[in-house]
């Protein structure tokens, strides 16, 4: 992991380790309703895993908590502003693709912005979401592929999406230059229910 990466996995350790505690939950408990293993678990907290988004999604929903709650710090604020270039780099690729959590609500129904680029050839697969999750996205640059289930979608400069998240999805660049898009998911009552059996991986 480089700096900024080793960075955000120690606060995003310590952030899951003290909402465990608040809960009074053991590492074992935990890992067992979040369905990650004990070591991935411990690896998380200590901040020496980067997890994907997917394990940080089960892990949240266990906690009954949403992602954003996991990657910013445990003060609440009426306002919350984050810079260009500050916000949580949750998915890259060796194509120059990121997936960069910029903004997002607490629970319970969970609200969240993302900035995505894909590079040339890139594709980032999402297993279903909890029930109810609605996702919507525009292109800025690039063209974008969106697969829902059996369903795919081609998008230009411009072009909009909406689509129930709680189905498999997948979003592809097939393009030569980078593609890039915001997302945003609308995820309600978590830590009311599970998540489905397997999210964003």
């Amino acid at each position: 992991m480089d700096g900024t990466t080793a960075a955000l996995a120690a606060a995003i350790g310590g952030r899951i380790r003290h909402e465990r505690q608040v809960r009074a939950l053991t590492l074992d408990q935990l890992a067992e309703a979040a369905g990650v293993s004990r070591r991935m678990l411990i690896n998380v907290e200590q901040g020496a895993a980067n997890p994907s988004i997917g394990t940080l999604l089960r892990i949240g929903d266990a906690l009954g908590v949403g992602l954003p709650a996991l990657v910013e710090s445990p003060q609440p604020k009426a306002t919350r502003v984050t810079r260009n270039g500050d916000g949580a780099v949750l998915w890259s690729s060796s194509n120059g693709g990121r997936g960069v959590l910029v903004a997002g609500t607490g629970s319970l129904d969970v609200v969240e912005l993302w900035d995505w680029t894909l590079g040339p050839g890139d594709a980032h697969e999402s297993e279903a979401h909890s029930t109810g999750t609605k996702e919507l996205l525009q292109v800025h640059s690039g063209q974008l592929t969106v697969q829902i289930e059996d369903q795919c979608v081609t998008l230009e400069i411009g072009d909009a999406l909406s689509f129930s998240g709680d189905r498999p999805h997948a979003f592809r660049n097939s393009g030569a230059g980078p593609t890039c898009f915001s997302l945003a998911v609308f995820e309600p009552g978590v830590g009311q229910g599970a998540h489905a059996e397997s999210v964003h991986e």
